[in-house]
């Protein structure tokens, strides 16, 4: 199993839309908190339809508490400032994938808290900034999965 970890997510329809990419690919979300919106919020649900039932969805009141209680084997931060493409990693089953909050990406003290060869980025155009947050997290859930022959 692999994970897909949220920190400090704050646009409720992405998170809905990566509880229900969570869902039908079998990943497990983690959201670090805090959420910029309420689980129940109605844009959230509307998202994520039914399939937020079966998300395997767990919280965190922060970095630290996730980083004590999940287990996983790597950890890869996404992040536009990256020098490695995430397509160069072999992703194993066990890895954790993290993304930041829409509007600033993930702190500093926590990028630099992982080796280099475990930051990632996604390729764009030059004169991009960045792709919205639930592609960002399918493109690269994909990849893992495809890299896992799909189980």
């Amino acid at each position: 199993m692999m994970h897909i970890v949220l920190f400090e997510p704050e646009i409720p329809p992405n998170t809905g839309n990566i509880m229900r990419l969570a869902a039908n690919t079998g990943f497990r979300l983690h959201l670090i908190e805090p959420l910029g919106f309420e689980l129940e919020h109605k844009q959230l649900r509307r998202a994520g339809l039914d399939y937020r039932e079966w998300a395997h969805t767990s919280r965190y009141s922060d970095f630290e508490d996730f980083i004590n209680r999940c287990e996983f084997n790597n950890l890869y931060a996404f992040t536009t400032k990256a020098e490695r493409i995430y397509s160069d990693v072999e992703f194993a089953s066990g890895d954790a994938l993290l993304f930041g909050p829409e509007s600033r990406g993930l702190p500093p003290e926590i990028l630099q808290s992982l080796a280099s060869d475990n930051r990632l980025r996604i390729p764009m155009v030059a004169t991009s900034r960045s792709l919205n947050l639930s592609n960002t997290v399918s493109i690269a859930v994909y990849e893992a999965w495809r890299q896992q022959g799909f189980c």
